[in-house]
């Protein structure tokens, strides 16, 4: 029997130090046992015994045979580990038979004694070579085997009765390496391709072969066992089962262990990206039903969504940097949330805070977060020069995700697929998560507004995801509990003691887009629009005092979700003014850029001289804002638009709008002197009631549009 064990003492060899020496003297000291050895060269050096036994400086060298860690044989608990209910009672009924041989006993020893042991066969006085005769007559075996079985039983115990198959030692059988390693090789280059079929990876391997080695070389396995090499390689690299996106994400992963960020606290990490909507929605400009994107921001600690943006067709570098923005000045909350669901003004958690009732005011959609690093892929919209800038001017870090690596942005990943199975496929429109999934004709059933549809998403994450437990939300201190995204914010907070605030609201203005301008006398004209003020006086013919990419340009702030008016930061008093655009409407709607490229492609299809007071006009004739519209569906109209800007920027000094009355008359308003409007009632939800009785002879689109919501 081997032993694990070997026997330390003067003759005994170890490696110390990549040197091969001898113990040539053990002697106790008063400082401890000691050894005196000496190499191949005659040195002698003295060091402890425990160092010689415990230092990694050295190995000992056994003589004799004996288990070790390097071993290909592999350990008991492995072998006996793969083994089914029936081989395992077939292994011990085994070795019962070869101790009773070798003792006389089936426990192996007189104190653990059966019924009618020893027997007269296999007394342990009587010669080994007829015990082995009596057992092999016994079980029915040779001679031989029984030999055999009571050396494997001496090296290994009960793991040595087991049969080694060469299945097992070789996981595909018989067929060459060569060939094994030139079918991996073909497959491999299929990573990028289009799904083959198994007998075309085994064509081209063979061909491979012959054209590398030579015809006759390497034998090829026959159809069967080709096959059923190709099943055991799918397993290192898929080809032939999953989808070829699914073998391409595959492939790409790393070799060795998967890193990752971990958040410590609120607003350390900020995940942001956008998402293909699986509902069709309502374009209130084109009258047109769109595809729509949403866009998030989500806070990678508490899971808390900071910031959402439905866009038509496809997102823009000013919505991400709206995005942002909802992180720093969140939107308001609802009238109608339930109290649970809505932050205070503060930001700061009800149960953070004592006493908060008085200061809280109608509250916020979700808290106010500054984020110190933000995680975005590689899309044009979150490397734009737009959104890079802004991040830099804030402080704040871009960490973009590896690129087709999902998985960095993962907790944002599965919110999509949240919304998706629990509020969007029970929306009409619903279209499926692709192709294979849709209906026959799901835009029919289309009749959200994009602003409606946002409206449904920002309350359905306020009062529904953001107050239910989230299985990946845990601290390891408390194992067992599970926490909402509101519940992990206050815990954050705790266990944070503090959270990053904005510290100047006006910083909405720099998420703008920034247009270089000239100022003329007749104001700032872009893009065919001529934006005017009283700010503008002090600079007018004035060399601009910055190195603009345009001659002589001032900067000049632009939301293209409003076009009525830009920011103007006047260099010496650093404060913000409003410029209004010449031909804004009366009623001071926003008008988004999309809606007057729009509107000057209706009016150039009906005038031979369009301008853009034509094109207003239509626009708001085909919006149903033109004359001869009731007051009801006017403020309805006007609060829908509103609902739709981007940014929610702060006040600015006041501009005086002047508005000729052949523009008055263009856009459809009196020239009369507009009387103040009377206050609208209380509104109890988010229609007025009065709106609705004004409506009540017409067909009432909403009457049934939030019936399965």
């Amino acid at each position: 029997m081997s032993r694990a064990g070997a026997r330390v003492g003067v003759g005994t060899h170890f490696r110390y130090d990549g040197e091969t020496v001898e113990v040539v003297e053990m002697a106790a000291t008063t400082a401890g046992n000691e050894v005196v050895l000496k190499d191949h060269h005659g040195r002698i050096l003295r060091l402890s015994l425990r160092e010689l036994l415990f230092s990694d400086r050295a190995t000992l060298i056994p003589e004799g045979p004996g288990p070790s860690s390097d071993d290909a044989e592999e350990i008991a608990s492995v072998v006996l580990g793969q083994l089914d209910e029936d081989d395992r009672r077939q292994i011990l009924e085994r070795a019962e038979h070869i101790r009773e041989l070798l003792t006389g006993y089936r426990s192996g020893t007189a104190e653990v004694v059966s019924e009618g042991e020893p027997q007269d066969l296999y007394t342990p006085t009587l010669p080994l070579e007829a015990r082995y005769a009596a057992k092999a007559a016994e079980i029915g075996v040779t001679d031989r085997t029984i030999r055999r079985w009571v050396a494997d039983y001496r090296r290994h115990g009960e793991a040595g009765l087991i049969q080694r198959t060469s299945s097992q030692a070789r996981p595909f059988g018989r067929a060459d390496d060569r060939w094994v390693e030139t079918a991996l090789e073909v497959m491999v280059e299929h990573t990028g391709q289009s799904k083959p079929s198994r007998k075309m990876v085994i064509d081209r391997t063979q061909a491979r072969l012959i054209a590398r080695f030579g015809p006759d070389v390497v034998p090829q396995p026959s159809q069967a066992t080709a096959y059923r090499v190709l099943t055991e390689l799918e397993r290192r690299h898929p080809l032939f089962r999953l989808s070829t996106k699914r073998n391409r994400d595959i492939a790409n992963r790393p070799d060795s262990a998967y890193g990752k960020l971990r958040p410590t606290r609120p607003g350390e990490y900020l995940l942001m990206d956008s998402t293909r909507l699986d509902v069709f929605a309502f374009d209130p400009f084109t009258l047109r039903w769109v595809q729509a994107e949403l866009s998030v921001g989500m806070d990678w600690y508490t899971r808390c969504i900071t910031g959402i943006r439905v866009t038509p067709v496809s997102t823009k570098a000013v919505d991400v940097s709206a995005v942002l923005y909802q992180s720093f000045r969140p939107r308001p909350a609802g009238k109608d949330w339930p109290r649970h669901a809505v932050w205070p003004e503060h930001g700061i958690p009800r149960t953070v805070l004592v006493d908060v009732e008085v200061a809280e005011g109608p509250g916020l959609a979700s808290p106010a977060l500054v984020p110190e690093t933000l995680v975005v892929d590689h899309g044009k919209v979150y490397v734009s020069e737009h959104l890079t800038s802004v991040c830099r001017r804030m402080g704040i870090s871009i960490q973009p995700a590896r690129l087709r690596t999902g998985r960095d942005k993962g907790p944002v990943e599965r919110f999509f697929r949240t919304i998706r199975e629990d509020i969007l496929q029970a929306l009409p429109g619903y279209k499926g998560p692709d192709i294979h999934s849709r209906g026959e004709k799901p835009e029919d059933d289309a009749f959200f507004f994009l602003d409606e549809l946002e409206a449904i998403i920002r309350e359905w994450t306020v009062v529904v995801y953001h107050c239910r437990p989230h299985s990946g939300l845990l601290d390891p201190g408390l194992p067992g509990m599970r926490m909402s995204p509101a519940k992990m914010f206050e815990h954050g907070m705790a266990r944070a003691g503090y959270i990053e605030a904005p510290r100047d609201p006006n910083l909405a203005f720099e998420f703008l887009q920034t247009k270089w301008r000239t100022i003329q006398h007749y104001g700032v004209e872009i893009d065919r629009r001529r934006y005017n003020g009283a700010a503008l006086d002090a600079y007018r013919n004035v060399r601009s005092l910055y190195k603009s990419p345009a001659k002589e340009g001032w900067p000049f702030q632009v939301d293209p979700d409003d076009i009525t008016r830009i920011y103007f930061r006047d260099p010496d008093s650093r404060r913000w003014h409003t410029l209004v655009w010449e031909h804004a409407p009366a009623a001071q709607m926003p008008l988004s850029e999309d809606a007057l490229v729009f509107a000057r492609k209706l009016a150039a299809s009906k005038y031979r001289y369009p301008d853009d007071r034509l094109a207003v006009a239509d626009l708001l004739e085909r919006w149903n804002l033109g004359l001869g519209t009731t007051l009801a569906e006017r403020r309805m109209a006007l609060r829908l638009s509103r609902e739709q800007a981007a940014i929610e920027l702060p006040e600015t000094q006041a501009e005086t709008v002047i508005s000729l009355p052949s523009v008055r008359q263009a856009l459809g308003a009196s020239s009369a002197p507009v009387e103040p409007e009377r206050p609208d009632p209380e509104e109890v939800g988010d229609d007025d009631e009065a709106d609705l009785e004004d409506l009540a002879g017409e067909d009432d689109f909403y009457a049934d549009a939030l019936e399965d919501v």
